[in-house]
């Protein structure tokens, strides 16, 4: 398959981030708010161009799910986002346990560790009616951070930086202090995850997936 179009789409998403971005910095609502509903179907499309395995492909529609909901303020509205989060991890897991076999103990205990000390911390600020589903939640939330360092840097940089945006999330819920422009950096970490989980899953099967190419074609060739 010719390279054009995934190209052509991750440019359209390269374009797309900015816009959302200069948008939150220059106070821009629409900008921002057109082009996040945009930004997880542009990178689904591209990673299914480059053969995504369909958990990739629903973990971001279930992103985009997310997204959606979370244009709105409400609640119940952040409770939908925050489960259609919670099923785009349920995804992610389930693939990096197809994909990956390396664990590391010492991994484990530093997630488990930041799990139980955001819960902790985030617990007596949070609303009683968010307390069970937050905690839930950044279970999920760090068991698949955790399960993208089973397929190296780049995923597990993208796993981090979903921990971060979601824990700046969640800050803000529990009132605490926020950073300024932290709009800005959620979704700057938010996009650079998805991406980077994307590109995690997808170049060691690019790498697998040339051998097999140039066999096929080696194949068809001979006479």
């Amino acid at each position: 398959m010719s390279p054009r179009p995934a190209r052509a789409l991750l440019v359209c998403f390269a374009l797309t981030a900015a816009v959302d971005l200069l948008g939150l910095l220059a106070g821009i609502d629409p900008a921002h708010r057109i082009a996040k509903m945009l930004l997880m179907p542009l990178l689904a499309l591209y990673a299914g161009v480059r053969g995504a395995p369909r958990l990739l492909i629903a973990a971001l529609l279930f992103g985009w799910c997310g997204d959606l909901a979370l244009l709105s303020d409400a609640d119940p509205a952040f409770l939908a986002g925050m489960a259609s989060f919670a099923a785009g991890h349920v995804c992610y897991l389930v693939l990096f346990r197809r994909t990956a076999r390396v664990r590391d103990a010492r991994l484990v205990l530093a997630y488990a560790t930041a799990l139980v000390v955001l819960v902790v911390l985030l617990w007596p600020g949070l609303p009683a009616g968010l307390r069970v589903p937050v905690a839930g939640y950044s279970l999920l939330l760090t068991a698949m951070a955790y399960g993208a360092t089973r397929l190296g840097p780049v995923a597990a940089v993208g796993g981090a930086l979903f921990m971060l945006s979601d824990t700046l999330i969640a800050t803000g819920v529990a009132d605490w202090p926020q950073l300024p422009m932290a709009s800005f950096w959620i979704m700057f970490t938010y996009i650079a995850a998805q991406f980077l989980l994307v590109r995690g899953v997808l170049d060691p099967l690019a790498v697998r997936r040339a051998p097999e190419a140039a066999y096929g074609e080696m194949r068809s060739t001979t006479p």
